[in-house]
């Protein structure tokens, strides 16, 4: 009997301290925080391209993204956490096109940027990068970027312009 009670109140004492020490209330893991809540997406001609509505779940651990574009038929969903062992943020995107993506990256100099692994692309090996960029309080811009040369330069192949919706 001994036996079993000291591995389970070890482990409820384990959960009571990480529970009082609440993981998720670091100040790095509130930067995503502009990000939540309901957004109209304007793309590179001002178009309104898609909506996205973005949540704090998992008793703020958790940023969730809602992302539809009925002008091309595009839907996706993500998940962004601060990871405060790695000091990064780590993103899982998948759509209803059957893409799976897996992006980390960091908050700095006012932006956000996540980037891929490398990825092999017509036979070309590349890195993608999300950047949230000229952030203020109702809105911001975002590009989907390209590289070729392991990051030393980048190409825009996708922009939007975030605003939120009153």
């Amino acid at each position: 009997m001994k036996s079993i009670l000291l591995p389970l109140l070890i482990l409820i004492t384990g959960f009571s301290t990480q529970a009082q020490n609440k993981p998720c209330s670091s100040p790095e893991a509130s930067q995503f925080d502009f990000w939540v809540g309901t957004w109209n997406l304007y793309g590179a001609d001002s178009s309104l391209t898609g909506t996205n509505t973005v949540y704090k779940i998992l008793d703020g651990c958790t940023v969730q993204e809602n992302f539809e574009s009925s002008k091309i038929a595009y839907s996706g969903k993500s998940w962004s956490m601060y990871n405060a062992q790695t000091k990064l943020w780590q993103q899982t995107w998948v759509d209803n096109q059957g893409g799976y993506i897996v992006l980390e990256g960091k908050f700095e100099n006012g932006a956000m940027n996540l980037i891929t692994g490398i990825v092999k692309v017509n036979g070309k090996e590349q890195i993608n990068r999300m950047r949230y960029h000229d952030i203020k309080k109702d809105g911001f811009e975002w590009d989907w970027e390209t590289s070729l040369d392991n990051g030393v330069t980048w190409k825009t192949s996708w922009h939007l312009r975030y605003e939120r919706k009153k």
